[in-house]
C-alpha cells in the first residue's frame, strides 16, 4: 500500500534550545530496575548471553547494533525501557559474551531464528522488539520469518536495501580494516569474549554481512503485519528517504525523525554521523557532556506507542 501525503509522518526537528532540561542537578535519577544475573541459553550450537530486566506487561526484547552489545548500544536507555516493563536484552552470535561458530557467518535471517529460539527457549509466546541498526533489519526478519512471534516492532536505523545507506558509508564499510573498528567495540569484545583472539574474525565477519547484503523485495517488506515505529536521525548513517520509503511500504507504521546520527538519540556509545559526506564517529566523552533529553524522549515515544492498544 502506497501512502501520500504521509497522514501519520511524524518528523521532529528538535535542537537543544527548545528541549526541556534533563541535566543530571535536576533530573531524578532512573528508577533501579529489577534484574536477573546474566544467563546463557544453548541453542542452534551458540552459548547464548541474555539479561532480564525489570517486570511487567508484553515482554520487550533488545536487538543490538553489528558489532556492538548490550550496554554499548542500550545502556543509557536500558533502565528507563525497564522502569515499566519487562526488557530482555542479548548478545548476538559472537558479540559479547555469546559464542561464536567458526564457520557460521552472520546473517540477518539467521539472526532472526536465533531471537525466536531464545523466545522458545524462555517460553514466551510473543513479545515486543526493539531492533537498532543491524539489529532493526534483524528484528524485521523475525516478523518476516516468525510473525505470531512478534505484537509490535521498534526499527531504529535499519534499512531493507543497499540503497538506504549513503553512498559514503558503504565504501567506508567496504574499505573496513581492523583499525578502523571503532575502540569502543574493540575493548567491549576483548573484555567480554569467550574467545578474545578472534577479533579480526570477528570483524571481518561483521563487515562481510553488510557487504554481501542484498535488497529485500517490497512484497516481503509489506508482509509485516506488526504495528511498526520507525526510528531515525537526521545525520545517520541511514539516508532519511529510505526510514520515509519504509514507513510507505509498512501498512501499520510511524516515523520519527530526530537530530543527531547513528544511535545518537539512544546515546549509543560511539554514535555514527554523516558530516560533510564523511563517515565519523562521535567519542563517548563528547555524547557523555550532551543532555539526555532526546534520550528521554525517544523512551517516552516508544513506550506510548508500546502501551497504545492495537485496534
Amino acid at each position: 500500500m502506497n501512502r501520500s501525503p504521509i497522514p501519520l509522518l511524524l518528523v521532529i526537528a528538535l535542537t537543544w534550545a527548545t528541549i526541556p532540561s534533563f541535566a543530571e542537578d535536576t533530573a531524578p535519577p532512573p528508577k533501579p530496575a529489577k534484574q536477573s544475573q546474566g544467563q546463557y541459553a544453548d541453542f542452534n550450537g551458540l552459548k547464548l548471553y541474555y539479561e532480564v530486566h525489570g517486570t511487567g506487561g508484553t515482554p520487550l526484547i533488545l536487538l543490538h547494533g553489528g558489532g556492538s552489545t548490550i550496554e554499548t548500544t542500550f545502556g543509557k536507555i536500558l533502565p528507563l525501557l525497564a522502569e515499566s516493563r519487562q526488557v530482555i536484552a542479548y548478545e548476538q552470535q559472537g558479540h559479547g559474551h555469546t559464542t561464536d561458530i567458526a564457520d557460521r557467518p552472520f546473517t540477518f535471517e539467521q539472526s532472526a531464528d536465533d531471537a525466536a529460539a531464545l523466545l522458545k527457549h524462555l517460553n514466551i509466546k510473543q513479545a515486543d522488539f526493539f531492533g537498532f541498526s543491524n539489529g532493526g533489519s534483524i528484528a524485521m526478519q523475525v516478523a518476516i520469518r516468525h510473525p505470531d512471534l512478534v505484537r509490535k516492532l521498534v526499527v531504529a536505523s535499519a534499512m531493507t536495501k543497499r540503497s538506504g545507506l549513503h553512498p559514503e558509508v558503504w565504501k567506508f564499510i567496504e574499505q573496513s580494516k581492523l583499525e578502523n573498528m571503532p575502540k569502543e567495540y574493540q575493548d567491549a569484545y576483548l573484555k567480554l569474549s569467550p574467545h578474545p583472539d578472534w577479533l579480526k574474525q570477528f570483524h571481518d565477519k561483521c563487515a562481510k554481512r553488510m557487504i554481501d547484503f542484498q535488497d529485500w523485495p517490497d512484497s516481503v517488506v509489506r508482509s509485516i503485519k506488526a504495528p511498526t515505529l520507525i526510528i531515525t536521525g537526521d545525520q545517520d548513517s541511514i539516508r532519511p528517504e529510505h526510514a520515509v520509503e519504509m514507513f510507505r511500504l509498512l501498512p501499520k507504521s510511524q516515523l520519527a525523525i530526530l537530530p543527531g546520527g547513528h544511535g545518537t538519540y539512544i546515546g549509543e556509545v560511539t554514535a555514527a554521523r554523516m558530516k560533510n559526506s564523511q563517515v565519523t564517529f562521535d567519542s563517548p566523552a563528547d555524547s557523555a557532556k550532551k543532555p539526555d533529553a532526546i534520550p528521554n524522549l525517544v523512551v517516552a515515544m516508544i513506550n506510548e506507542f508500546l502501551d497504545t492498544p492495537t485496534p
